[in-house]
């Protein structure tokens, strides 16, 4: 964002200083302010990227991950480079009108799974997450809700059910429209905003 600016409008954003910001955090890393230092919503190639010029890499990226959005891509390189996973909308933002059009715990092979494992959707969305090895950040204010999210630790999806939730058609719900403008900004369209992993 440019300096003085508040809120997330196009004219607002600026180009980022990626390389000069992970500086400052490496700093802050050293001075023992930090414990760990992470990133949030960085593609491959832009996790790559920064990989290429940290000297403490990122401990984290916390990105967009459910079975609607499972980002393979990512997962392996996360693995292959000792970055941690952690999956926001986990349950894919229910009611986020962005993310009506295919809702995550409304799939029909997600249903499928459920209804074998006398599970809900929630708690099978959950599970996956913490089976695929990342963490997983739900939200909601409903008590109950909250406690059957919880339930997720005592048991796991079999293989065979598993491998059948990667058949689930792929669509990031969550595009960050704001952050790609023709004119403003750094990114000019979503596909460049995510590096092509659309």
């Amino acid at each position: 964002m440019k300096k003085g600016t508040v809120g997330n409008k196009p004219e607002n954003l600026t180009q980022p200083n990626i390389p000069g910001t992970w500086k400052a955090m490496e700093a802050l890393y050293d001075s023992g302010k930090a414990r760990a230092i992470g990133v949030s919503n960085f593609s491959s190639k832009k996790l790559g990227d920064l990989l290429e010029i940290a000297r403490v890499p990122p401990a984290v990226n916390q990105v967009e991950c459910h079975p609607v959005w499972q980002q393979p891509k990512l997962h392996a390189l996360f693995k292959a480079k000792g970055v941690h996973l952690s999956g926001y909308a986990p349950l894919g933002s229910p009611g986020n009108t962005a993310a009506i059009k295919n809702e995550v715990l409304k799939n029909p092979i997600l249903l499928t799974v459920v209804e074998k494992l006398g599970r809900t959707s929630a708690q099978l969305a959950l599970r996956w997450g913490v089976q695929m090895g990342h963490s997983v950040l739900p939200k909601s204010t409903n008590e109950a809700r909250i406690k059957e999210n919880l339930d997720v630790f005592d048991w796991s999806i079999p293989e065979d059910l598993f491998a059948k939730l990667s058949e689930i058609k792929q669509e990031r719900l969550i595009r960050g429209t704001v952050y790609a403008h023709e004119t403003f900004g750094a990114n000019k369209t979503i596909e460049e905003l995510w590096d092509g992993e659309l």
